[in-house]
């Protein structure tokens, strides 16, 4: 007869249940008990088995990349603040050497500045294809290095999410991505209570032999007051 639930097997494997009911458990087990005795060595293997796999040391790397498989969602029973991003770097109106002014754009890169904090990005397109990469870092002058860790970064089109992935522990983050119009790069910090939306400049293909080019087209103010 079994007079215990796998639950109290589990507890007295973890060794949390009183001593007096453990004494009660161990006279049970001695009374020759078959199916409780092979639930307590069930349960008692799969606790050694636990404890052994939380003293191995998983690599950085491949924690990285089952977080942006399965990315933090922000929060979405508050509504996060916007801080206003300020575009204060544009590599479209820096000068190109005399040399690659006939020649195809290589990429995008701008420099925002959003409260204490600034965000580097730059997006590379994939050549031949309507692919693309968005590579950038968000750094504060204020937060400890630790809060840029794991930041949730979701690239949207529209309310639809394209992509997202977490930041390293440098605040750094890359996501690649089907370049499509509307695309907004949200990046959430303290726990989704802030965010900041920059939009993207949509990229085209244009050369398909020499390669991908960037086109201006109509350049939208960045501000603050965009929202989802």
């Amino acid at each position: 007869m079994n007079d215990y639930g796998i639950t109290q097997w589990v507890d007295y494997a973890r060794g949390v249940v009183p001593a007096a009911e453990r004494e009660r458990m161990q006279r049970h087990l001695a009374g020759g008990c078959r199916e409780c005795r092979e639930m307590a060595e069930f349960c008692e293997k799969v606790s050694r088995t636990g404890a052994a796999m939380m003293r191995i040391e998983v690599p950085e790397s491949a924690v990285r990349q089952v977080k942006a498989i399965f990315p933090p969602r922000a929060k979405t029973a508050k509504r996060s603040f916007l801080l206003p991003a300020q575009l204060i770097f544009d590599s479209f109106l820096s000068p190109v050497p005399a040399g690659l002014r006939a020649s195809w754009q290589v990429g995008w890169q701008g420099l925002y500045k959003a409260g204490d904090c600034s965000l580097d990005l730059r997006i590379e397109p994939e050549l031949k294809t309507s692919r693309a990469a968005v590579i950038g870092q968000i750094t504060s002058a204020t937060l400890p290095e630790s809060e840029m860790t794991n930041v949730p970064v979701f690239l949207k089109s529209g309310k639809n999410v394209v992509a997202s992935t977490v930041s390293n522990r440098f605040g750094e983050f890359q996501i690649e991505y089907e370049q499509q119009a509307r695309l907004q790069l949200c990046v959430y910090l303290e726990g989704g209570a802030k965010r900041i939306q920059v939009s993207l400049k949509k990229l085209t293909t244009d050369n398909p032999i020499g390669g991908n080019r960037f086109k201006l087209g109509s350049r939208r103010k960045e501000s603050g007051s965009e929202r989802n």
